[in-house]
């Protein structure tokens, strides 16, 4: 017999207003085809930030709702399953990969590998209900087993900060052992790109504006001869140690540092764009054409970047840098997010 409530209270975005609305929805049911999750830690992002500062509908999105519960980082445990779903068992620790794509044979996204721009499967928490809620109900497909001995409010922050950076160091960038590696932006999806970079045996270069970071940084196991002094700048450092650079990874997404990462890089090298905090970066078009560049941009990762993480986190080859606060205090958080006032990366309790 079923012992979860019959309603909840949910943070969800309403389009005509920017800030999250505490409301009370019924308690979904699992699809024929999916799984209830009782949430235990769901992930807070800047995404949600610019999800919320949205006015209308995006003309292109294909969201089923005019408001939607948010969170796109979600952990818990199995409490009810689909008429057709296998290989699940109530009380399965799981991780949701909130956009696990649709997975038909004639989807162009997901039939190459590009799950995370499917157009046709659930975004969970990005136009879809999703953790921000004591439940939530899933496709079964975007469900992956917690390993154990990992923390639910590890396991939620992997399904983005930690599948993001994966993929934009892996699939992306296709970083090797031996290679130089540079990442600017040290912060939650930094600090997991670094330390993936250091378990491929490349060696890691950091760059950010925040001092208290990069000394945080050194603690992960960065070299203090590799950490770009906030005063000197990636360039110049590059140049005085006469560092050939294969690859950079840009987590901030801002004219400087993507002018710093042209100039820095090698001939022949690659650039990996992540951040977002700029909607336009103009492209050096001599420069990159005549060294002969790789501009390459990474989005959100696949399932199985996502189970490669969690087996390098239950490895201990990956800590991804998590702290709990409670889902009642989203507003707060995501302020103090937007503030810079966030080092790492923050998990929600029901």
């Amino acid at each position: 017999m079923s012992t979860h409530p019959k309603t909840i209270h949910v943070w969800q975005k309403r389009f005509g207003t920017t800030e999250p609305q505490l409301v009370e929805v019924p308690v979904p049911s699992a699809p024929p085809d999916g799984l209830l999750i009782k949430v235990h830690a769901a992930g807070v992002c800047h995404s949600d930030v610019a999800l919320l500062n949205a006015p209308i509908k995006p003309p292109e999105a294909r969201w089923p709702y005019d408001s939607y519960t948010l969170g796109h980082e979600g952990c818990g445990e199995i409490v009810a399953i689909g008429d057709k779903v296998t290989g699940w068992n109530v009380g399965d620790m799981v991780v949701i990969d909130a956009v696990a794509g649709c997975g038909a044979d004639d989807c162009s996204e997901c039939t190459r590998g590009l799950q995370q721009i499917c157009q046709r499967g659930e975004a969970y928490g990005i136009g879809y209900h999703g953790s921000y809620a004591p439940y939530i109900a899933i496709k079964a497909r975007a469900a992956a087993k917690l390993p154990d001995g990992v923390a639910p409010e590890v396991g939620a922050v992997a399904t983005d900060a930690c599948m993001t950076a994966y993929h934009a160091v892996v699939g992306t960038g296709r970083v090797t052992e031996g290679q130089v590696v540079v990442v600017i932006g040290i912060g939650g999806l930094g600090f997991n790109a670094l330390q993936i970079v250091l378990a491929l045996g490349a060696r890691c270069i950091v760059v950010d504006q925040r001092k208290d970071v990069l000394e945080e940084a050194v603690k992960f196991g960065i070299r203090e001869a590799d950490v770009v002094p906030v005063e000197e700048g990636l360039v110049q450092f590059a140049k005085r140690h006469g560092l050939v650079v294969d690859t950079v990874i840009d987590f901030v997404g801002v004219q400087e540092t993507f002018d710093a990462a042209q100039e820095a890089v090698r001939f022949g090298g690659t650039l990996v764009q992540v951040g977002l905090l700029s909607p336009h970066i103009a492209i050096n078009n001599f420069l990159s054409v005549r060294k002969h560049l790789s501009i390459l941009c990474s989005y959100g990762g696949t399932m199985e970047d996502l189970k490669q993480c969690l087996r390098l986190i239950a490895d201990g080859k990956l800590r991804p840098q998590v702290v709990t606060g409670k889902l009642e205090d989203l507003p707060k958080v995501l302020e103090d997010l937007h503030a810079g006032k966030v080092k790492s990366r923050i998990a929600l309790v029901p």
